[in-house]
């Protein structure tokens, strides 16, 4: 049964959804976020308590951690939520590509370097990456993130792989276009339109993860067909990537007749 929650980036979007859902059915949460207020805003909400502070810093993960184990008596479930999305090319800012790979793959790091070891000398738990199907495919115009959240893929295989016979579950949460700040993130580019066509509500994907958390799938996917793209992706790659970059070319000769 899971009763004690950790969400991260939890002050807005998917996070903030998945703090709402899981303490509506019955768990105390802990609200992480960054943005100190609005952490309050939604631990007053639920009746959670509010932690702010930054994912992609280990102190404050180990900090996050601890008051998990001190105000809640440990953690059945951490959602590993918070995340950023950098646009541009192989051209963007070294401080650009550093920050997404701290925020994107780092912050999972830290949270699996503070958890294991509770959790292996315990009943386990459950641990939740907010990945993004950019991860299982790309995201057209955002090569920092693209290949971040495909680092962070490779992490929760790698855990899963590691440690599913010790009592953890890792599951990786990969929705497409979701009606959050995000989704108007990094500007224009050839995947927008396609995300925001079959867009989802974070409440919606916060619906699919409580009952993905009832068993342990490895990958979560709110949207359907990122099952089917995935599948194309995996055996026949050029015909995935033919398409994707006919989808690029149509978006380059609408931005440069």
């Amino acid at each position: 049964m899971i009763r004690r929650v950790v969400v991260t980036g939890a002050g807005g979007g998917i996070g903030a959804a998945m703090a709402r859902r899981f303490a509506a059915d019955g768990a105390r949460v802990v609200v992480n976020d960054l943005d100190e207020a609005a952490a309050a805003v939604v631990a007053a909400e639920i009746g959670g308590i509010a932690v702010p502070g930054d994912a992609g810093d280990e102190a404050d993960v180990r900090r996050l951690v601890d008051t998990a184990w001190e105000e809640l008596g440990g953690c059945d479930l951490f959602c590993a939520n918070a995340g950023i999305l950098t646009g541009g090319s192989a051209d963007a800012p070294d401080a650009e590509w550093a920050k997404a790979w701290q925020i994107n793959v780092m912050s999972h790091v830290y949270v699996a370097r503070a958890l294991l070891p509770r959790w292996l000398d315990s009943d386990g738990g459950r641990l939740l990456f907010t990945v993004s199907a950019a991860g299982l495919l790309t995201l057209l115009g955002s090569a920092p993130y693209s290949v971040t959240k495909h680092a962070a893929l490779g992490f929760a295989e790698w855990l899963r792989a590691t440690y599913a016979h010790r009592g953890i579950t890792v599951q990786a949460l990969c929705p497409q276009g979701v009606n959050t700040a995000m989704m108007t993130d990094g500007g224009e580019s050839a995947s927008r339109a396609i995300l925001a066509a079959s867009a989802l509500e974070p409440e919606q994907v916060a619906a699919v993860v409580a009952e993905a958390v009832r068993g342990d799938s490895f990958l979560i996917l709110p949207h359907a067909e990122v099952a089917d793209f995935y599948r194309v992706r995996a055996t026949d790659t050029d015909r995935w990537l033919g398409g994707m970059n006919k989808v690029q070319r149509g978006f380059d000769a609408a931005v440069h007749p």
